[in-house]
């Protein structure tokens, strides 16, 4: 896939809008518009890399990590992080928050697709925000 055709950098060029949660210059985290749980965010470096492990740049994993703690402050200590590759073709980060009989059962069902009023993710992401 061609970088211009990429969903992931029109969203680092601001032509597709999203909740942001995380951005500088390399990196963003944004609330991923179909959650698996509320607080589900995706961490993209903003040049585009097909796969996580083609990034070099470490800060990667520090931003991430980062992102991470802040929705465990904001929700829960339990907070998975899965790596894909498959549905995009751009380096993403999966963080999503697990809560107790959150509809997952023993592992995440990525079919599972919570239904969270648009209006909320805003509020969502401001929460997050406030904990980084």
């Amino acid at each position: 896939m061609m970088a211009d055709q990429c969903i992931f950098c029109k969203i680092v060029k601001k032509e597709i809008p999203v909740n942001i949660v995380y951005d500088d210059k390399d990196f963003l985290a944004f609330l991923d518009i179909m959650p698996r749980n509320e607080g589900h965010t995706l961490v993209i470096p903003k040049k585009h890399y097909k796969w996580v492990w083609d990034v070099s740049d470490q800060r990667y994993f520090e931003v991430t990590k980062k992102i991470a703690k802040a929705l465990q402050k904001t929700y829960t200590e339990y907070v998975l992080s899965l790596v894909f590759g498959e549905e995009i073709h751009h380096a993403h980060i999966h963080l999503i928050p697990r809560f107790p009989n959150d509809g997952h059962g023993s592992s995440i069902d990525m079919k599972n697709i919570k239904q969270i009023p648009k209006e909320e993710f805003a509020n969502i992401a401001e929460k997050i925000k406030k904990n980084l």
